[in-house]
């Protein structure tokens, strides 16, 4: 993902220093050495193997609070030793992965009241992250027995199972437990398993040899591709003659690997990228066409089936011919639906018995037990029927044969629907997919940067580093930045910036955005899956996987849903069968082809095949899917299921000040000296102290330093022993000089006092919304700066707008009372908080949500970072900080107060889409028991035939996920579009 921020643009680096959090990394390598969770180390010297996990532990004020947090981690299994830090807010623990795991150590501490987080250090291994996609799983209850087989896997850090898209995601220790056998896992508790990626698949790329005729010419390939710079490993697949490597991108690249083939041999070998023939979309494709031919071929023995016993014994000539007898009362309407059901039951039905075979071995009942059970109740006692009638000669009975094919057909169009529906549920990411184009033009340029060559080659052979050329309505291949020309390029597409950006030599551009006017030679910085766009992908991909915390409602429901059926489903049987024996009903209610036992079982099988647990398994995944997507389409990344569920119900948000409800971009505007000093001097001094400074008025400062000097990149004073003070400023040692910049209260730390003047101009400043800075040099103040940051201009609708919401806003800043005072009646916001340092801006949110209010926080720096993590729901301003945008939940990627409004609505919109998801798929099952049992056959004659039942069935889960679908259609708040209208909107 990347972001403008003025004329420069962030990329994510939250997403490649991320490994082993809920976000994917693009840089896992193979590893040289054993591997550990970030945080986590192994120590020497133990039989077994042991690790230590270092814990970020917030909220303990004393020793009795570190005391609370090592008694529960003791507590714990397999926990040789626990120390607690209550100083530095850590906590030490090592502890035996064969008995418990991070994860569970810091549940422990949260459990006891704290705030606990892994601490992780870029230097050690990291968790692996694969994602593999499962075949076979019908409902909530194949997702649950899945997930619990991989969380029971020593190594496994963290398992995810996603029912609607058919995909787990699983966090791994790769030197305890390897991806081959977590895809062994999930082959043993029945289901079908694909790796898509592992997190050594990051700089992965795989290629297809032509050429290939023993196994000789693969080894010499293999061995010519080790011995290339940069390569970490290559595996080969002779049968699909694939090769697969592993890579460093910065060293090497897809290209000279073809090279590198094509020269070895005698050049008679070709290479090409590997067919991505496992990809989402082509599984789907296959999945909707298995379904579609499995339904056409149902039909063509269902109809004749359906019109043997439905429509021909009304037409007398036919039905004469079909109540012939062939064998004693054996008749050849019976002896033809015997034939045309018996492959509809066991080839076309095949799946369902598997499916149903493989959960009851695991214990865990699913769809496909009630499918196969009420199938087999009707096809059976037909074939009962039929073995009568061919061996007496006074037998009058009635088959169901219609009834078991007819459910079977039935329910295959309703996979059918619903297959097809589920894949529009994920068209975000295939849109999101499809921006990157096929062909690239790649330029060759001499030695003094003149081109000298062009060539198309796949955009998937772009290498880092190439120079590409983009022409006029072309598509930006890569991640990259402008060497030669100027164009403007519509970022919508990634940003969801209406507006086209003007680039120019030096500015970034972000692949799969589009050229508009001008051609552009650009050099490729991020290729393929470093790329903006595959990070996007994958962290919307992340999100669908994560699952919303009402789920838990669901799958609760699924460990008994099944079983409960049966049982209802057999108690009806009885229940009707014993009344129909004593007469407890009168004959008349039997219809004339069936007797009681017929009629009873006829009501048992309805039982069986109305009951939907499919229809409750996709209520949620189903919204959120559709849901993160849209948002990602309107520039708002939210980060899974929780953040939606979180964000629908916030009553408060907090708003950072600069950079959140101001532009961000603050200027210095007044600089008054109170010595004798040449303006140069004092700003080269100011200068060299701010520059190591991230806080946005340091920068400001740093860039009026450079108007001053005149010059692009000026070369500032050596600072020594710099310290950054989190809410205060900053201090270094320049010139032999000690320099102090930033406000008050860190001239007061300091013992500097504040001269009178000084205090004038700071409540002037103050007075009119700008910040003040103060300077000492060697403990005495010798200028006051005012810089001044412009408010957004949106805020003020945007708070009047959350006003209307029931929603209260708050500001919370580490400015001074002054300006944080103006600033807020400017906005209209009534509760400010100012002069907070970033741990108290934390401390705030957790005030705030102790008095009970669900309290979303906004802010763009790291000084947010904490309060971002402690409240419900952290939003971060795209254009802000990396730290920021990866502790948030909500990314904002336009860098618009309005998405704050935005992202509110389309949680509520979405969960409002869940309610009704969850009050149709429970109304249905509610209701549709009792009517298949004949609730209300004695007052009304009214009676579910099975296969209307199944019919029903089908249509519940298709109707779940056609609700959910209507979230595409999500339009933002009206009054936002006001705003436009009224050209209040910023950017």
């Amino acid at each position: 993902m990347v972001l403008e921020m003025g004329s420069k643009f962030v990329a994510l680096a939250c997403f490649r220093n991320n490994e082993g959090s809920g976000n994917l990394s693009p840089r896992s390598h193979y590893p040289s050495m054993p591997r550990y969770p970030k945080g986590v180390t192994e120590e020497e010297g133990s039989s077994n193997v042991l690790l230590k996990a270092l814990f970020s532990v917030t909220g303990m004020t004393c020793s009795a609070c570190a005391a609370s947090v090592e008694k529960a981690v003791k507590r714990l299994p397999g926990i040789r030793q626990a120390l607690v830090d209550v100083l530095n807010n850590r906590a030490q623990i090592l502890f035996y992965p064969s008995f418990v795991n991070e994860e569970t150590i810091r549940e422990a501490i949260e459990d006891a009241g704290f705030q606990a987080t892994l601490i992780r250090d870029d230097n050690e291994t990291s968790v692996q992250i694969c994602r593999i996609r499962i075949q076979g799983m019908t409902c909530t209850s194949c997702s649950s027995t899945v997930e619990s087989a991989l969380q029971s896997i020593q190594g496994v850090v963290k398992a995810q199972v996603a029912l609607a898209t058919e995909e787990a995601e699983v966090h791994y220790t790769p030197n305890v437990v390897t991806y081959n056998q977590i895809l062994e896992a999930v082959e043993d508790t029945g289901f079908q398993a694909t790796l898509i990626s592992t997190g050594e698949d990051m700089s992965r790329i795989d290629l297809q040899v032509e050429g290939i005729r023993t196994g000789r010419s693969m080894r010499l390939i293999e061995n010519s591709l080790q011995a290339l710079p940069g390569v970490q490993g290559v595996e080969t697949h002779p049968l699909l003659n694939k090769v697969s490597l592993s890579y460093k991108p910065d060293l090497t690249g897809p290209r000279n690997f073809i090279n590198v083939i094509e020269e070895t041999g005698s050049r008679r070998f070709k290479a090409k990228i590997f067919p991505e023939g496992g990809r989402r979309n082509s599984h789907r494709r296959d999945e909707i066409k298995q379904y579609y031919r499995s339904f056409l071929w149902s039909l063509v023995f269902t109809i004749p089936v359906f019109l043997t016993s439905m429509v021909l014994m009304y037409i007398p000539g036919i039905k004469h011919g079909l109540d012939a007898k062939v064998v004693k009362m054996l008749t050849v309407g019976e002896i033809i639906r015997l034939v045309l059901a018996t492959p509809v039951q066991f080839i076309i039905g095949k799946r369902f018995y598997s499916g149903a075979y493989k959960a009851l071995r695991l214990g865990s009942p699913n769809m496909d037990v009630l499918i196969a059970l009420g199938t087999n109740a009707a096809y059976f006692y037909s074939v009962y029927s039929v073995l009568r009638a061919a061996t007496s000669n006074g037998f009058k009975g009635t088959d169901f044969f219609e009834t078991s094919a007819m459910l079977i057909s039935f329910i295959l169009l309703g996979k059918y629907l619903e297959v097809l529906a589920k894949g529009k549920t994920s068209d975000a990411i295939a849109k999101l997919m499809n921006l990157t184009p096929d062909t690239a033009i790649l330029l060759t340029l001499d030695s003094e940067g003149n081109v000298v060559g062009e060539e198309e080659i796949d955009s998937r052979l772009i290498q880092k580093n190439d120079v590409i050329k983009i022409i006029p309505g072309a598509k930006v291949a890569s991640d990259g930045f402008v060497i030669w020309g100027q164009s403007h390029v519509n970022e919508s597409m990634i940003t969801g910036e209406a507006r086209p950006v003007a680039k120019r030599k030096g500015d970034t551009v972000i692949g799969g955005t589009v050229n508009q006017n001008g051609v552009l030679h650009i050099k490729a910085t991020w290729v393929g899956s470093e790329s903006a766009l595959a990070q996007i992908v994958r962290l919307v991909e992340s999100a669908q996987m994560a699952k919303a915390p009402v789920q838990k409602f669901a799958d609760r429901i699924s460990k008994y849903f099944v079983p409960m059926v049966i049982v209802i489903s057999f108690s009806t049987w009885l229940a009707w069968f014993i009344a129909g024996r004593v007469s407890a009903y009168p004959k008349s209610w039997i219809p004339s082809s069936m007797d009681s036992f017929q009629l009873a079982l006829q009501f048992g099988i309805s039982v069986m095949v109305i009951a939907c647990p499919c229809a409750l398994g996709l209520a949620t995944p189903t919204a959120v899917m559709v849901g993160t997507g849209v948002g990602a389409s309107q520039g708002i990344l939210i980060k899974g299921g929780q953040a939606l569920e979180n964000a629908h119900k916030v009553n408060c948000v907090v708003f950072d000040k600069t950079g959140t409800l101001t532009i961000g971009k603050p200027v210095v505007v007044n600089t008054k000296l109170l010595t004798n000093m040449v303006l140069r001097e004092f700003y080269e001094l100011v200068a060299a102290a701010e520059v190591n400074s991230e806080h946005p008025l340091a920068k400001a400062t740093v860039e009026y330093a450079k108007r001053l000097r005149d010059e692009e990149n000026p070369i500032w004073p050596e600072a020594r022993d710099f310290v950054s003070i989190a809410g205060h400023g900053v201090k270094a040692m320049v010139r032999n000089k000690e320099i102090l910049v930033g406000n008050k209260t860190l001239m007061a730390d300091h013992n500097v006092a504040l001269p009178a003047d000084a205090e004038e101009i700071l409540a002037e400043a103050e007075a009119m919304a700008q910040t003040g800075i103060l300077v000492s040099i060697n403990r005495e103040v010798v200028g006051v700066l005012a810089v001044s940051d412009p408010l957004k201009p949106a805020a003020q609708e945007v708070i009047s707008i959350l006003k209307s919401m029931k929603i209260r806003s708050i500001m919370v800043t580490g400015d001074n009372w002054g300006t944080a005072n103006s600033i807020a009646r400017e906005v209209g916001i009534e509760t400010v908080i100012a002069e907070a340092k970033p741990g108290q801006k934390a401390e705030q949110v957790k005030d705030l949500q102790a008095s009970g209010q669900r309290v979303a926080m906004v802010g763009d720096g790291i000084n947010d970072s904490p309060a971002l993590v402690a409240a419900d729901v952290g939003m971060a301003i795209g254009a802000g900080t990396d730290i920021a945008i990866e502790a948030a939940d909500i990314v904002l990627m336009k860098s618009n107060l309005e998405d704050v409004i935005t992202a509110i609505d389309l949680s509520r919109k979405t969960f409002s889409r869940i309610r009704l998801n969850y009050i149709w798929a429970l109304g249905y099952n509610l209701l549709g028991i009792p009517i298949a049992a004949g609730a209300l056959f004695p007052s009304t004659r009214f009676r579910l035939p099975p296969w209307v039942a199944g019919a029903a069935m089908a249509a519940s889960s298709v109707s779940v996920v056609c609700c959910s679908l209507l979230l595409k259609y999500y339009r933002r708040p009206k009054k936002l579009d006001n705003l436009e209208i009224r050209g209040i909107s910023i950017e």
